[in-house]
Protein backbone atom coordinates (compact mmCIF):
# COMPACT_ATOMS: atom_id res chain seq x y z
CA UNK A 1 0.00 0.00 0.00
CA UNK A 2 2.99 2.52 0.94
CA UNK A 3 4.39 1.81 -2.45
CA UNK A 4 1.47 2.55 -4.48
CA UNK A 5 1.05 5.69 -2.32
CA UNK A 6 4.64 6.52 -3.19
CA UNK A 7 3.44 5.68 -6.69
CA UNK A 8 0.65 7.83 -7.21
CA UNK A 9 2.47 10.39 -5.20
CA UNK A 10 5.56 10.89 -8.08
CA UNK A 11 3.09 10.31 -10.99
CA UNK A 12 1.15 13.09 -9.47
CA UNK A 13 3.53 15.44 -9.90
CA UNK A 14 5.00 14.21 -12.84
CA UNK A 15 1.55 14.93 -14.58
CA UNK A 16 1.62 18.58 -13.32
CA UNK A 17 5.20 19.49 -14.50
CA UNK A 18 4.09 17.77 -17.86
CA UNK A 19 0.82 19.76 -17.91
CA UNK A 20 2.78 23.20 -16.77
CA UNK A 21 5.38 22.76 -19.39
CA UNK A 22 2.97 21.86 -22.35
CA UNK A 23 0.77 25.07 -21.06
CA UNK A 24 3.98 27.32 -20.96
CA UNK A 25 4.63 25.80 -24.79
CA UNK A 26 1.94 25.83 -26.31
CA UNK A 27 -0.27 28.20 -28.97
CA UNK A 28 -3.39 27.96 -28.94
CA UNK A 29 -4.99 25.19 -30.91
CA UNK A 30 -1.41 23.42 -31.42
CA UNK A 31 -1.21 19.62 -30.41
CA UNK A 32 1.33 19.29 -27.64
CA UNK A 33 4.47 16.41 -28.15
CA UNK A 34 5.55 14.52 -25.38
CA UNK A 35 8.90 11.92 -26.29
CA UNK A 36 9.11 9.27 -23.65
CA UNK A 37 12.42 7.84 -23.23
CA UNK A 38 12.86 4.35 -20.94
CA UNK A 39 15.45 2.27 -20.97
CA UNK A 40 13.62 -1.07 -20.69
CA UNK A 41 9.94 -2.01 -23.28
CA UNK A 42 6.74 -1.23 -24.03
CA UNK A 43 5.43 -3.87 -21.90
CA UNK A 44 7.59 -3.21 -18.80
CA UNK A 45 6.45 0.59 -18.93
CA UNK A 46 2.42 -0.03 -19.72
CA UNK A 47 0.64 0.17 -16.30
CA UNK A 48 2.85 3.69 -15.51
CA UNK A 49 2.18 4.87 -18.60
CA UNK A 50 -1.36 3.89 -18.75
CA UNK A 51 -1.85 5.60 -15.55
CA UNK A 52 0.29 8.64 -16.73
CA UNK A 53 -2.84 8.61 -19.73
CA UNK A 54 -5.37 9.02 -17.67
CA UNK A 55 -4.32 11.64 -15.21
CA UNK A 56 -3.57 13.90 -18.30
CA UNK A 57 -6.80 13.29 -18.74
CA UNK A 58 -7.83 14.88 -16.31
CA UNK A 59 -6.06 18.23 -17.79
CA UNK A 60 -8.12 17.90 -21.18
CA UNK A 61 -4.54 15.98 -22.90
CA UNK A 62 -6.13 13.52 -24.33
CA UNK A 63 -3.73 11.26 -26.80
CA UNK A 64 -4.79 11.11 -30.54
CA UNK A 65 -6.55 14.12 -29.64
CA UNK A 66 -4.36 17.41 -29.27
CA UNK A 67 -1.49 14.84 -27.12
CA UNK A 68 1.04 13.36 -28.57
CA UNK A 69 3.30 10.77 -27.25
CA UNK A 70 6.38 9.37 -28.82
CA UNK A 71 7.69 6.52 -27.37
CA UNK A 72 11.50 5.56 -27.13
CA UNK A 73 12.38 2.24 -26.20
CA UNK A 74 15.92 0.97 -25.27
CA UNK A 75 15.02 -2.37 -24.66
CA UNK A 76 17.35 -3.23 -21.94
CA UNK A 77 20.11 -1.82 -24.38
CA UNK A 78 21.22 1.45 -22.20
CA UNK A 79 23.77 2.03 -25.13
CA UNK A 80 21.03 3.04 -27.16
CA UNK A 81 19.63 5.65 -25.43
CA UNK A 82 22.05 8.49 -26.84
CA UNK A 83 20.56 8.11 -30.47
CA UNK A 84 16.73 7.65 -29.05
CA UNK A 85 17.05 10.77 -27.19
CA UNK A 86 18.62 13.08 -30.41
CA UNK A 87 15.68 10.93 -32.24
CA UNK A 88 13.12 12.84 -29.94
CA UNK A 89 15.22 15.77 -29.77
CA UNK A 90 14.52 15.67 -34.14
CA UNK A 91 11.14 15.43 -33.80
CA UNK A 92 11.17 18.55 -31.69
CA UNK A 93 8.67 17.66 -28.72
CA UNK A 94 7.44 20.07 -26.44
CA UNK A 95 8.85 17.43 -23.10
CA UNK A 96 10.77 14.85 -22.49
CA UNK A 97 9.73 12.49 -19.90
CA UNK A 98 12.17 10.24 -18.85
CA UNK A 99 11.19 6.91 -15.37
CA UNK A 100 14.81 7.28 -14.57
CA UNK A 101 18.78 8.54 -14.21
CA UNK A 102 20.20 6.63 -17.56
CA UNK A 103 17.60 8.17 -19.72
CA UNK A 104 17.73 11.48 -17.97
CA UNK A 105 21.52 11.28 -18.91
CA UNK A 106 21.04 10.83 -22.55
CA UNK A 107 18.06 13.19 -22.77
CA UNK A 108 20.38 15.97 -20.98
CA UNK A 109 23.13 15.43 -23.37
CA UNK A 110 21.06 15.60 -26.35
CA UNK A 111 19.48 18.91 -25.17
CA UNK A 112 19.88 21.93 -23.81
CA UNK A 113 16.74 23.36 -24.85
CA UNK A 114 13.86 20.97 -24.41
CA UNK A 115 12.50 20.48 -20.80
CA UNK A 116 13.59 17.14 -19.16
CA UNK A 117 10.98 15.92 -16.91
CA UNK A 118 12.15 12.77 -14.26
CA UNK A 119 10.26 10.87 -12.33
CA UNK A 120 13.00 9.34 -10.06
CA UNK A 121 17.16 9.22 -9.77
CA UNK A 122 18.51 8.06 -6.94
CA UNK A 123 21.23 10.88 -6.33
CA UNK A 124 20.51 13.56 -9.16
CA UNK A 125 23.26 15.49 -7.63
CA UNK A 126 25.89 12.79 -8.10
CA UNK A 127 24.56 11.85 -11.58
CA UNK A 128 25.36 15.23 -12.44
CA UNK A 129 21.63 15.82 -13.45
CA UNK A 130 21.08 19.33 -11.66
CA UNK A 131 23.32 21.32 -9.60
CA UNK A 132 21.23 21.30 -6.21
CA UNK A 133 18.33 20.15 -4.62
CA UNK A 134 17.27 24.00 -3.91
CA UNK A 135 17.76 25.04 -7.23
CA UNK A 136 16.10 21.98 -8.87
CA UNK A 137 12.65 23.08 -7.79
CA UNK A 138 12.99 26.61 -9.19
CA UNK A 139 14.60 24.58 -12.13
CA UNK A 140 11.42 22.29 -12.52
CA UNK A 141 8.57 24.84 -11.58
CA UNK A 142 9.90 27.46 -13.43
CA UNK A 143 12.05 26.85 -16.22
CA UNK A 144 11.14 22.62 -16.27
CA UNK A 145 14.84 22.07 -17.18
CA UNK A 146 17.69 19.81 -15.79
CA UNK A 147 20.40 21.78 -15.68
Amino acid sequence: MMYAMKKAGVLSILVLLAVAVIAQAQQPGKSARIGYLDNSSAAGSLESLDDFRKQMTQFNWVEGKNLTIEYRYAEGKLDRLSKLAIELVALKVDLILVGSTSPALAAKKATSTIPIVMAVSTDPIEAGLIASLARAGRECYRECRLQ
